[in-house]
């Protein structure tokens, strides 16, 4: 089929990147195939869902690591609000942690970024058709890695603690006393067999747990 005539039936394609020559140049490559077409663009995590309900997309491509919010947050409330949007991550960061969390959430491919733009081409094409696309060697990494040891509350005071925050800080953001969050920060730290907040929050973050 030439590239220069697109079926009656494209597929619709969401696409959230944070940086905007990489988002540009994906567009441009996705929507030079034949059967795909590039229906709306995000920077940010939390215009995901509020444009995926304006343009339907068939497939909604993300990244993780989003201002506003994450790609792994709004994956799950597009399978709530927008079920018929099939979601698929592709990331810089190839991470088991975030592989876990993306089936989770209910995504149906994870991919990272350095792989050629017709791979990504047929994985939006598959996950379409109702299949699973995951890269090989993460899939691998994400069995033998184990489950996120971090409860909900402790990746939440990790997560406020990346910036350095003092548990005064962090207990204002979170609404909890201050004890509370040094029990939630003193249980992170045990599990990622770390010295300190900032090192349990590095350590979390490379494992793709927060």
């Amino acid at each position: 089929m030439p590239r220069n005539h697109r079926p009656v039936k494209s597929i619709r394609v969401l696409l959230a990147e944070d940086q905007g020559m990489m988002r540009g140049a994906l567009a441009l490559l996705l929507g030079m195939e034949p059967d795909i077409e590039v229906v709306a663009q995000v920077g940010r995590g939390d215009e995901i869902v509020e444009r995926a309900l304006v343009a339907r997309p068939d497939v909604a491509l993300l990244d993780i690591e989003l201002p506003g919010r994450s790609g792994l947050d709004a994956a799950a409330e597009l399978r709530d609000e927008v079920p018929d949007c099939r979601v698929l991550i592709l990331t810089t960061f190839g991470r088991p942690g975030y592989l876990r969390r993306a089936m989770e959430a209910g995504a149906a491919g994870f991919l990272v970024k350095d792989g050629p733009v017709e791979e990504l081409a047929e994985a939006v094409r598959t996950v379409l058709r109702g299949e699973t696309v995951i890269d090989p060697a993460l899939a691998a990494a994400a069995l033998g890695a184990g489950p996120n040891p971090l409860t909900a509350r402790e990746r939440e005071a990790l997560s406020a603690a990346v910036d350095g925050a003092t548990i005064a800080d962090i207990a204002g953001r979170l609404r909890l006393s201050e004890s509370t969050v040094r029990n939630y920060l003193s249980s992170a730290i045990g599990k990622t067999g770390t010295r300190n907040r900032l090192e349990a929050a590095r350590a979390a973050r490379q494992q793709g747990w927060l």
